[in-house]
């Protein structure tokens, strides 16, 4: 099958949704299907376009059997606020249709949601080709971005909303990766036969428990012999990292356990800031490793965090979840209780919910796993299990190849 996966984000962009439809697409060419991407330069987390592809309107690579189609982007600079996050979702609907059209055409488009606007150059290649359109979402938008405060002007909130209603109204079929995403469609009108929720996942044989012992990356960061406690991902306007160095100021007094936060260097260099605020307390601020290091990465800790502040979105689920739960290591997640993360964790065995943005309650938690290594090894054990049977690569490859057929086979093409 002719498949094009239309995303403004993929490789070799290191966290979020690029890998996941990095590891789709190659996925499925494995399986025998024709793939090509329709994406932008890649600049992400750090909102500046990587080396190499600066200074180029259109470029078109080929890796791993597939054809990936770059197409130039408005980009401010790693702050960006409600007008250049505007122009910067402009640009690339504008921009990417060019390289759209080109090339064969698809039998089916998938379009990977954020950005919101890409609906609608997805819906018209789909017009064009006369192929079906899937919506893959991975956030409800404009939802979260209202709860979060990034979007308050109500003239431009009733924009974004069009464009939902317009993405949902054109697209086949939407899949969905929680189960409050469901809820959330079909309290809006989506009709549910429309809807198919499809799990994000996570390669189990690349993510996967490893010995903290001769640990490259404990070895890296003269962190043997302690009790690692790593945040590793986006920092945004969702996570509230400060409650992490917060939490370490709780904790110093036993130098054993050591935090450790990888994330984007601009963010990083804030929480330095917040870090010397606090009294300096001894956090490890790390800028992203390598993904082909990232098992070791995960495999170096003894407690996974994942973190949301208490205003955000109940169905926000982190893709960093089915890592964590890979890897083999417990996770402490302070999120809110009602949310799909919280429900994801507690369903997994695989770690402590704690309140949000409550330093106290972290520290306790983290302690407590410190003090009672075999309780740690169980949440572990019991996630790694609950990866495999839930987020395992290879089902969600099954579920999306049989999606595509369906929807082909619907539409009589």
């Amino acid at each position: 099958m002719r498949i094009l996966i239309y995303s403004y984000n993929y490789h070799p962009e290191p966290i979020g949704i690029a890998p996941l439809m990095t590891e789709l697409a190659e996925g499925l060419v494995a399986r025998g299907h024709q793939l090509r991407v329709v994406t932008g330069m890649p600049n992400y987390p750090e909102r500046r376009i990587y080396q190499g592809y600066q200074g180029r309107w259109y470029m078109t690579e080929r890796r791993n059997d597939v054809t990936i189609q770059r197409s130039t982007l408005w980009i401010r600079g790693p702050h960006p606020n409600l007008v250049d996050r505007i122009l910067l979702d402009a640009s690339f609907v504008c921009t990417s249709m060019v390289h759209a059209l080109k090339s064969w055409p698809p039998e089916v488009i998938l379009a990977t949601v954020p950005p919101l606007p890409i609906g609608l150059p997805a819906s018209m290649l789909g017009w064009i080709r006369q192929c079906p359109v899937v919506l893959n979402v991975q956030d409800i938008l404009p939802e979260a971005a209202v709860h979060v405060g990034l979007l308050k002007n109500k003239a431009m909130i009733g924009v974004f909303e069009s464009l939902e209603k317009f993405a949902y109204h054109n697209a086949h079929t939407i899949s969905v990766i929680a189960d409050g995403f469901v809820d959330n469609l079909l309290q809006k009108g989506v009709p549910a036969s429309k809807i198919v929720k499809i799990s994000n996942w996570v390669d189990v044989n690349f993510i996967r428990p490893m010995p903290k012992e001769d640990n490259p990356f404990r070895a890296a960061h003269q962190l043997n012999n302690k009790f690692v406690v790593l945040y590793s991902g986006n920092i945004g306007l969702t996570q509230g990292l400060e409650t992490v160095i917060e939490a370490s100021v709780r904790l110093r007094h036993i130098p054993e356990i050591a935090f450790v936060i990888v994330g984007e260097p601009s963010a990083i260099h804030e929480l330095r800031d917040y870090r010397k605020a606090c009294g300096a307390p001894p956090v490890l601020l790390l800028p992203f490793q390598d993904r082909e290091h990232l098992p070791d990465l995960l495999a170096g800790a003894d407690v996974a965090l994942v973190l949301q502040k208490h205003n955000v979105i109940s169905f926000n689920m982190p893709s960093k979840i089915p890592l964590h739960l890979a890897s083999g290591r417990p996770i402490v997640a302070s999120v809110p209780a009602t949310g799909t993360a919280a429900k994801a964790v507690k369903e997994s065995g695989g770690g402590i919910v704690v309140p949000p943005e409550d330093a106290e309650a972290l520290a306790a938690a983290i302690l407590d796993l410190y003090k009672n290594p075999d309780k740690a090894e169980a949440f572990g054990r019991q996630g790694r299990q609950y990866a495999i049977e839930h987020y395992g690569f290879e089902q969600a490859l099954d579920r999306y190849e049989a999606l595509f057929e369906a929807v082909k086979a619907s539409t009589g093409k």
